[in-house]
């Protein structure tokens, strides 16, 4: 009974964790391409030259410090949040998100062989990648009806509906260009 009401709980949740998975995805190629435009390259392979001086202990701390620096961009755009500025806050927090997954993405790129030495830091990086997993089952038959639903090939109330704004969609568009 109880898991049947934490089902959405659970769902959402899975649904932010992939979304962040996604960003990491995404941002990972960006990043990359910016490291070609921008002297990033000569700043990567600088980093990976002193990160195999240090220990494994050091690395983590190497890979925390983007997260750090961050916070007070968060805090910012927190405090504008707080004070009413909405879109100033929205734009601050995004920001904030996406530099730091940016950021994180290329510094986890260079860290990772050291952090991955640390058993504790490889049990953690090995249940992230089931969670993700599993994140990725428990939402796929979400995904899989919001796909049917979108696609507008059913019978529910929402296909009709969605068929009668394609429908919409397609008369304005033929009053348009008649």
């Amino acid at each position: 009974m109880l898991r049947r009401l934490l089902q959405p709980l659970w769902v959402f949740l899975a649904i932010v964790f992939l979304i962040e998975a996604w960003l990491w995805d995404h941002l990972e190629p960006v990043v990359a391409r910016a490291v070609a435009l921008i002297p990033l390259k000569t700043i990567k392979h600088w980093l990976a030259t002193r990160i195999e001086q240090l220990s494994p202990a050091l690395t983590l701390i190497v890979f925390a410090i983007p997260g750090i620096l961050l916070f007070p961009l968060k805090v910012a755009g927190l405090w504008l949040l707080a004070h009413h500025y909405w879109i100033a806050a929205m734009l601050t927090v995004v920001f904030a998100k996406l530099l730091g997954v940016g950021v994180a993405a290329f510094i986890f790129d260079v860290t990772r062989p050291k952090l991955l030495q640390m058993a504790w830091f490889k049990k953690l990086y090995d249940f992230i990648l089931a969670l993700r997993a599993t994140a990725t089952e428990l939402v796929a038959p979400v995904m899989a009806r919001i796909k049917a639903a979108l696609r507008g090939d059913g019978k529910g109330w929402a296909n009709r509906m969605l068929r009668l704004i394609q429908r919409f969609r397609k008369r304005v568009h033929e009053a348009r260009s008649g």
